[in-house]
């Protein structure tokens, strides 16, 4: 993460403040995760080279281009057409050639590509989201914050197999709320 510019990926307005440990709007009501939360959760996943990854939420792409730099596979939604467009801008500028961003629905995941080795989903869900977890691969990892809107607690889940999921309860965050649907306003 010390090798990627943050500041790539925040308005010129919070430039000189990239670097501290905070969230910083992105638009549309979102927000690019303080530097913690994206080293976090990205521990949590325990990349492994060519691991095939969904990301739930691109928002600025800051997540997915770490996760890539780490060697996965990345396959990464939004549902705001305006965040969609800035994030495949940004990924194409940067010539990261493992991610694939969509303008799809979180909530439906990618099953024409599933399943994956590992998820995350980078707002609050209130449940677990189960169409998400039938997604994983048997021995993969789903990270996720669930509760209430005012914080939730990330949860680790590790598909022990087709029925069954160990699920690992952890520290409590504050992420915007996980939503369904498209946002194609621009």
């Amino acid at each position: 993460m010390g090798s990627l510019p943050r500041h790539f990926f925040l308005d010129k307005a919070f430039e000189e403040l990239a670097y501290e440990d905070k969230a910083f709007p992105i638009g549309k009501e979102q927000t690019i995760s303080q530097p913690y939360t994206v080293a976090y959760q990205s521990q949590l996943l325990d990349i492994k080279k060519r691991d095939k990854v969904l990301e739930v939420g691109t928002g600025s792409a800051y997540q997915a281009v770490v996760l890539a730099m780490l060697g996965a596979r990345v396959h990464t939604l939004e549902r705001q057409e305006a965040l969609y467009i800035k994030a495949k801008k940004m990924v194409e500028t940067l010539r990261v050639n493992n991610i694939r961003v969509y303008l799809k629905d979180g909530f439906k995941g990618l099953p024409e590509f599933a399943p994956f080795d590992k998820i995350l989903v980078t707002a609050g869900a209130t449940d677990i989201p189960q169409n998400l977890a039938q997604q994983l691969a048997i021995g993969g990892i789903m990270v996720v914050p669930v509760g209430p809107r005012t914080v939730q607690t990330m949860m680790k889940i590790t598909r022990i197999s087709e029925k069954k999921f160990e699920i690992e309860k952890l520290e409590k965050f504050r992420f915007v709320p996980f939503l369904k649907g498209l946002n194609k306003e621009g």
